[in-house]
């Protein structure tokens, strides 16, 4: 499976790192979900788990997809409840705390547990491995800080639990599973992106030759698997860099932003976090 990053400089030290997945891509993820308990139980004791002793790892992630697919309908029913009522004041409160999770945790979050190859596009300005290093720097940074957010959200679940024998909603219990879920789906990512470009199989240069020509060969010469070509590929974009120094040194304007988002399918929001991220 393949992913696009776009790396760019946003305001002064703070780049950002935005994540453009193909959302067929996450709709077939999704659908290789159970959406039953039935399901669920089928596919756990299904013969490839069965056969398989190393699968464990492999159930853990079903049963925690399993719950993800739930919270977003659970979130997805609150989004459409009528105005004034109880659930609408409940997506209130949940879009203002969503409002603080960080851009780098999004992109984390958004790294296909499948990934073979990331494309890299970047200002055209911009040295390559000074892209790489910042992209590997916040991959080993993520998977540790949210390994570490991770252990602590969970241990805060058998806390807020106790809130369920009130008649209200319990926003506390849900909100600290939801932030377990989406630290230990991070870390996940993190790691996942940490290994792809950290694999030195090539330099930077082979992958910028296959980027402009090589492509259309090793295509036909190997086929349609991705496993066989680069694990990174540079993809340099003269537009991304007009864009960019088109503004001034006080950072991108959010006119810019919406051109680079519009241009290489970004969301606009979790882009416009990274002005006030450090």
């Amino acid at each position: 499976m393949k992913a696009r990053l776009v790396v760019f400089p946003i305001k002064g030290r703070n780049w950002c790192f935005s994540s453009s997945i193909d959302s067929g891509t996450v709709a077939s993820q999704s659908s290789n979900t159970p959406s039953t308990f039935k399901d669920l139980w089928k596919a756990i004791f299904s013969s490839p788990y069965k056969t398989n002793n190393a699968s464990d790892g492999s159930k853990v992630e079903l049963v925690v997809d399993f719950a993800a697919n739930k919270m977003n309908r659970a979130w997805t029913n609150l989004e459409k409840a009528p105005q004034g009522t109880l659930k609408n004041k409940v997506h209130r409160v949940g879009l203002k705390l969503l409002s603080r999770v960080k851009p780098t945790e999004i992109l984390f979050k958004s790294i296909p547990k499948e990934l073979k190859c990331v494309e890299i596009t970047y200002p055209s300005s911009l040295n390559p491995r000074l892209v790489r290093r910042r992209l590997r720097h916040i991959a080993f940074r993520g998977s540790v800080i949210h390994k570490q957010y991770f252990y602590r959200s969970a241990i805060l679940l058998p806390l807020t639990s106790v809130f369920m024998v009130l008649p209200l909603p319990n926003i506390p219990f849900f909100w600290i599973l939801f932030r377990t879920y989406s630290h230990w789906r991070a870390a996940k990512g993190s790691e996942k992106l940490l290994n792809v470009v950290t694999d030195d199989s090539s330099c930077p240069n082979q992958h910028l030759e296959m980027k402009k020509g090589e492509s259309t060969t090793s295509n036909s010469n190997k086929g349609s698997d991705e496993s066989v070509g680069p694990s990174w590929v540079f993809d340099p974009s003269k537009e991304l860099d007009e864009v960019i120094h088109h503004d001034d040194s006080n950072g991108l304007s959010k006119c810019s932003i919406k051109k680079i988002c519009e241009k290489f399918n970004l969301n606009t929001m979790n882009v416009i976090k990274y002005l006030d991220s450090m």
